[in-house]
This record gives C-alpha cells, structure tokens and sequence, in this order.
C-alpha cells in the first residue's frame, strides 16, 4: 500500500496574543507554524482541477484567523484549535499542527517552544 499524498504548509508566521504571562497577552509574540495534511489526492493529480484539491490558501487564512484572533494560554489548545478547524475540510484524512514560539518566557537560551499534534479524522 502507498503513503497517502501529502501537502504542507511550512513557516507561517502570524502575531498573536498567547501564552499564560500577563505581557505575553498584552504585548504579543510571533508565532511559526507548520501544517501538513494527508489524503487521497488522487483526482487533483488527474484533473488538474482546484475545486479537486485541498485549498492551502484557504488553510493559511483559517490558520491566520486561529493565531491572530481570541488569545489562549496553551499551544496545545492552539494547536487543537488550528488542527479542529482544518480535519473536517475534504480530502483531508490526517492533519499535523506544529506551532513555536520562539519568544517563550524562559530564563535562558532557547530556538522555541513548541508542540505538535497529530489526528486523523476517524478517531474516536
């Protein structure tokens, strides 16, 4: 059996207001963003058609909207947030969601923060 095909959207970076500190929802940070996507990509490879695909611009601006709207404490639930509003999209069978930051409050060195979450759409 083959590996499904795959799309990935890589580096977004939005400004958003998350984070427990009182300054993290006040002034804001970056945060980068990775989202890849698997399915049966079958007929867009075929068809050449868009409506047969899965619209990566539509994804950046759900993702965009995710970020830089409603503040969270957690990247795990903005991760759940981003990858919830993505999985029920067609075509899509299995989503992951990366999200960084790399201005987290800690007291030393540091690229990032981070979490990743992954799901497919027919787990209970």
């Amino acid at each position: 059996m083959s590996e499904p095909d795959k799309i990935e959207l890589k580096g977004m970076r939005f400004y958003g207001y998350h984070g427990v500190e009182k300054e993290e929802k006040t002034l804001g940070q970056w945060f980068e963003i990775d989202v890849m996507i698997w399915g049966d990509f079958s007929e867009a490879l075929f068809t050449d058609k868009v409506e047969s695909a899965v619209d990566y611009s539509q994804v950046y601006d759900m993702t965009r909207e995710i970020v830089e709207g409603e503040s969270v404490n957690l990247l795990e639930h903005l991760a759940f947030r981003i990858m919830n509003s993505i999985l029920p999209l067609p075509l899509v069978e299995k989503i992951l969601v990366r999200v960084k930051k790399p201005q987290a409050p800690v007291k030393g060195p540091l690229a990032y923060a981070g979490v990743e979450i992954v799901r497919c759409k027919h787990e209970g």
